[in-house]
């Protein structure tokens, strides 16, 4: 590339997350007190802190050429870039965030149709304006700029349509989830012209890879073990892989050493499974990138 490939990071509850998820891929990024241009041990890239809120317009006009953001900010400014990747990650969990519709616990209020003529606060003004259109269900959405829950229980509107994770947050203010508008997730998005130009497309897509690559490592583990040659048939059937199990001959014996990927999720449930059929020496250690 003649020139660095300008990258756009999200500034606010995503920032540490998303440095986190580029130190995996391999790429230290240093952001230096209130500089919006952090550091990056790579020279062919720039890098840019922004709102996620605004970062598919920068994208979208060349200022950025490239960057993260969530599926839903892209489509509340109707951005018109080149979705690179799906990238589920967040501050709290690796799922998708929600965005919903909620109300007091003691509303009367039980499904849409019933906000009819009701005024609903949100950040996500124009993708709640078409979607309750499309719904044929006539509301008043009004901007918020934070603490969207409160006004809902201070009275100033009759529902919020606030993004969640869990929803522990929603209910800690007293409301109730009704209704579910849209998932959204992180997305790496790219410039259409830069997109276009080999030399870029080609960073951005080394970025998507090991991003995914590091989001992968981050739900598995590698899982190590020696076995007899008696109890091997056993505890091969025992072992998830991603392929087969990688076994290897231990020098002089009639042992074998196995090794496998497994997901985090069943190695809890999988290692005693694991001593009962007769593996020893278990190692779990876990792994910054699988692609």
């Amino acid at each position: 590339m003649d020139k660095p490939l300008k990258l756009g990071l999200p500034k606010g509850s995503l920032q540490s997350a998303t440095i986190a998820l580029f130190k995996r891929s391999g790429w230290e990024i240093n952001v230096n007190g209130r500089s919006y241009f952090p550091e990056i041990n790579d020279t062919s890239i720039v890098c840019a802190i922004c709102r996620a809120q605004e970062m598919s317009r920068y994208v979208e006009n060349g200022t950025l050429d490239a960057g993260l953001t969530g599926k839903d900010w892209i489509a509340e400014n109707h951005s018109n870039i080149h979705v690179v990747s799906d990238l589920i990650y967040s501050k709290v969990s690796s799922r998708p965030a929600r965005w919903v519709l909620a109300v007091p616990y003691d509303s009367n209020i039980k499904e849409i149709a019933d906000l009819e003529g009701k005024k609903i606060a949100t950040e996500l003004v124009e993708y709640t304006r078409n979607y309750f259109a499309e719904q044929q269900i006539n509301v008043e959405v009004e901007f918020s700029w934070g603490a969207t829950e409160a006004k809902v229980v201070s009275g100033l509107a009759d529902a919020v349509v606030e993004v969640t994770e869990t929803g522990s947050t929603i209910k800690a203010h007293g409301l109730r989830i009704i209704h579910e508008l849209m998932q959204t997730n992180t997305q790496l998005i790219a410039n259409l012209d830069a997109w276009q130009d080999g030399s870029r497309r080609e960073k951005i897509k080394q970025i998507a890879l090991l991003l995914k690559g590091a989001l992968l490592g981050e739900k598995m583990v590698g899982i190590k073990m020696n076995v007899s040659k008696d109890k091997l048939e056993a505890i091969i059937a025992l072992l998830p892989s991603l392929n087969a199990p990688t076994v290897a001959n231990l020098f002089q014996t009639e042992w074998f050493s196995v090794e496998s990927v497994i997901n985090t999720a069943v190695v809890r449930e999988l290692i005693p499974k694991l001593l009962k059929a007769g593996a020893e020496g278990i190692i779990e250690y876990p792994l910054n990138k699988v692609i």
